[in-house]
């Protein structure tokens, strides 16, 4: 249609070009589309044509100047673009052709298109050369907003690096992180899924494979393509494809069942009508240009009478194959289909009504990137609007005779700002409009049928983090409604890390327990951290708790029969010094020196009882006390042997002739003996505990799972001072022993005090190496073993055989008895 100021328009009514085999010998054919009407395509030019007719019906837009338009079919295809951009640039009307190709008259003063973005970059730089702006509304690629290479174009569809985005946090936001990939092998198929991926990459997401296809491409390469989709691992499948291609992959597909395929899609194809046949997709998600409504649009595109369809030849085809008759004269014509089968087509008789038809051409219900075109034949409109009238006081004067540049149109178009039918139209720097998406969910209706249904929005002018919403219920492949789950490995769980699987992508991991001491508290842990020092794992190592503390208690079974033999013992020392005490005046009590036996006794029982001071916790004062309680009364329980036993040398050395030695070696000598030998022990107990005493201490080495509460001997070389202050002590006792077990009477106890040394140091030399080497409350345990075995070993081998006598042969308890030589 003429008019004062044109607009041209670029669509994919076909979506094939005409192959033409070139001979050099004749010109060329003419370049021609072939194949099927795209109904969707078709639909968005009558929305440019309504736009058109609505513009100059208004009185505020453009008042006194009527537009015309140019609407080309690009069939899809770089060459056709190109000859309708030069075409359009040239200012030629189709039916000039064969006329001259070099006119001056009529230059557009934008254009509208082209859908896909691989031709809209071929268009791009051949009118960008004459600053003719183009406006495309399905043109996504985000290279397209390069304004270096890409000067004068703009576009009503956001960028695909925002949908790219998008689609990265959809697919995190369900936990898919293992995906496939496949993209038409285009512009817009290859830039986009390159941003898709980089986004992927960023949020974790890793791609078991990236396929591109073409529908011009052989089947034998769709083939590949689907069986790669089939015998695939990924149940997520991103597909980045214009509609044409998505159309021909999914025919292949349903050729042969594949496992069933959660898809996610772009806004190319996620909305198109026309792919709702294909039921196996059910459940499909992706993001889409926001749901609109146009006023009247409906009721034009359905004014379709006989005389406009019979004047446009893309009309008149539309209505053969939406109405599959002939308008023509012959009755019956023969049509051949591509799988080979003949069928014969009716001529229209003119029953066919538009209103019944159900096709993406009339369907409004969904008008999504048709109302891209209606706004960018409007900021076009806004465009001329503000260059080619004035505003004078409150009216707007505008003069049809006012040579318009298409330079000027470009420039005004840069700052264009309004609002249309509530839908905001503007554009920034790089010609892209703010990006708004709807989330549309593939579901069946109660009917079967499947249908769209708008989930959630995303909007990036929102701040990080809020731009997505999901506001209903999604349902998903196979009319499930859990989310499906596409990993190339489940997620580690706590008390685990991940260690990454040789040649294969960050997302394929194998879970290996944390070690010993280490826990993760978190899913999909990369590693492991030890607990703090007084901490220890659970069994699951997913949690630290506080190690139990282990000391040897009275509480426990060990303990209780250590305390039970120490108490005995005591109890049986006093029983003796009881039974000792009844029989004083006998002649067996008088002649083992009463007196020293009765402090012998005294210092056994307090060798039992200090056994107790190792048990129980340790603290401060219990640490101190028990090792010099236990060294000073076992140097006075030796004082006292040792003293029996000089006592008993002396004695015999005392009867020979002219001998004596026993007043050099008294009771109060041997007091001052049993005193100074102690008295040694105090002072290296003293010094010990001035200088380094011992201390409690948390022990954390012995057990990584428990805390050994124990002792510090603070001083090692103080605490084998004592020891070895008692084991010479024992010597000396053990060799005098020796020396005197032979000796004559019945009352000589040497024999008995050897056996008692004996048993005393044999116990304390195994004492050595079972202390170093046992571990924790054992260490304690081995102590009072030792203990307890050396007093046992001395009241018994010194004092069981008197108490035998005393208690049960009396009659040996007599001094003729004792005296006896025989």
């Amino acid at each position: 249609m003429d008019g004062d100021y044109v607009i041209g328009g670029v669509f994919s009514i076909h979506n094939y070009m005409h192959t033409v085999k070139h001979n050099y010998t004749t010109m060329p054919e003419p370049l021609r589309c072939t194949g099927r009407i795209d109904s969707r395509e078709l639909r968005f030019s009558r929305a440019m044509v309504f736009a058109i007719q609505e513009i100059n019906n208004s009185s505020k837009l453009l008042p006194g100047i009527t537009l015309g338009y140019q609407i080309h079919d690009s069939c899809g295809s770089v060459p056709m673009a190109v000859r309708v951009a030069f075409q359009l640039s040239n200012g030629l009307e189709p039916v000039f052709y064969t006329g001259n190709n070099c006119s001056q008259s009529g230059m557009v003063m934008g254009i509208v298109g082209e859908s896909g973005s691989t031709p809209s970059i071929s268009m791009s730089r051949v009118i960008g050369s004459f600053n003719i702006p183009q406006v495309s509304h399905f043109a996504t690629c985000a290279c397209l907003s390069n304004k270096e290479q890409y000067p004068s174009f703009f576009r009503t569809i956001p960028s695909d690096q925002f949908q790219a985005d998008a689609l990265a946090k959809l697919v995190k936001h369900f936990g898919w992180t293992w995906i496939g990939a496949v993209r038409s092998d285009s512009d817009y198929g290859n830039n986009g899924m390159a941003s898709f991926l980089d986004a992927a990459q960023k949020e974790g997401i890793c791609v078991e494979y990236s396929e591109s296809f073409y529908r011009t491409h052989p089947r034998s390469k769709i083939q590949r393509v689907a069986d790669v989709i089939r015998r695939s691992t990924a149940m997520v499948v991103v597909a980045f494809a214009a509609s044409g291609d998505m159309k021909i992959l999914l025919e292949e597909l349903s050729r042969e069942p594949s496992p069933p395929r959660q898809w996610i899609g772009t806004e190319s194809w996620v909305t198109n009508p026309d792919m709702l046949r294909f039921t196996f997709c059910a459940g499909a998600i992706g993001f889409s240009i926001q749901q609109s409504v146009i006023p009247g649009l409906r009721d034009f595109l359905l004014d379709l009478p006989d005389t406009k369809v019979a004047a446009s030849p893309v009309l008149t085809e539309f209505w053969e194959d939406a109405f599959n008759c002939r308008l023509g004269k012959s009755e019956k014509v023969v049509l051949i289909f591509d799988i080979g089968a003949a069928t014969e087509e009716s001529v229209c008789d003119g029953t066919e009504d538009i209103q019944t038809l159900k096709s993406p051409y009339t369907d409004t219900s969904q008008l999504r990137i048709t109302n891209m075109v209606y706004k960018a034949v409007y900021a076009i409109a806004h465009a001329i609007h503000n260059s080619a009238c004035q505003k004078t006081n409150s009216t707007t004067q505008c003069d049809k005779h006012t040579r318009v540049e298409s330079k000027q149109v470009l420039t005004q178009l840069k700052k264009v700002n309004f609002s249309q039918n509530g839908y905001d139209v503007s554009f920034d720097a790089n010609g892209d409009p703010v990006a708004t998406y709807e989330l549309v969910n593939w579901q069946k209706s109660k009917i079967g049928s499947i249908e769209f249904v708008t989930v959630g929005h995303y909007d990036a002018s929102l701040p990080v983090g809020q731009e997505f919403r999901i506001n209903r219920n999604l349902t998903w492949v196979e009319g499930s409604t859990q989310v499906p789950v596409s990993v190339c490995t489940d997620s580690c769980p706590p008390g685990t890390r991940k260690v990454l699987q040789k040649g294969k992508p960050i997302c394929c991991y194998d879970c290996i327990p944390c070690p010993e001491g280490e826990i993760s508290n978190a899913t999909d842990s990369p590693d492991c951290f030890p607990c703090p020092k007084e901490f220890w794992p659970n069994a699951e190592r997913n949690k630290c708790f506080p190690k139990p503390v282990e000391f040897l208690s009275f509480d426990e079974v060990l303990g209780i029969i250590l305390a039970a033999f120490s108490v005995g013992g005591a109890c049986l020392a006093m029983i003796t010094a009881a039974v000792f005490f009844r029989h004083r005046m006998s002649p067996i009590v008088r002649a083992n020196n009463s007196e020293l036996s009765f402090l012998l006794l005294f210092s056994l029982t307090l060798c039992f009882l200090c056994s107790l001071t190792f048990m129980g916790a340790p603290s401060e004062w219990s640490c101190m006390l028990r090792h010099t309680a236990f060294g000073i009364t076992f140097v006075l329980c030796i004082s006292c042997v040792l003293g029996k036993t000089i006592v008993v040398l002396m004695a015999f050395k005392a009867t020979l002739p002219g001998n004596n030695v026993m007043k050099w070696f008294g009771p109060p000598q041997q007091r001052m003996t049993v005193v100074s030998f102690t008295f040694i022990q105090v002072l290296i107990c003293t010094i010990w505990l001035l200088l380094s005493p011992p201390f409690p201490m948390e022990n954390l080495t012995v057990y990584k799972e428990k805390i050994i509460l124990e002792c510090a001997l603070g001083s090692a070389i103080g605490f084998w001072a004592v020891l070895g202050y008692i084991g010479l002590l024992a010597v000396f006792c053990f060799v005098l022993a020796v020396l005197a077990r032979k000796l004559p009477d019945n009352f000589n106890e040497a024999k008995f005090i050897t056996f008692s040394m004996l048993i005393f140091c044999a116990v304390w030399i195994t004492f050595i190496p079972a202390y170093v080497s046992s571990p924790g409350k054992f260490t304690v345990a081995v102590e009072i073993f030792a203990i307890l075995a050396s007093s046992f070993g001395l009241i018994l081998c010194i004092f069981a055989p008197k108490c035998f006598i005393i208690l049960f042969q009396p009659e040996k308890n007599t001094k003729k008895h004792l005296m006896n030589k025989n």
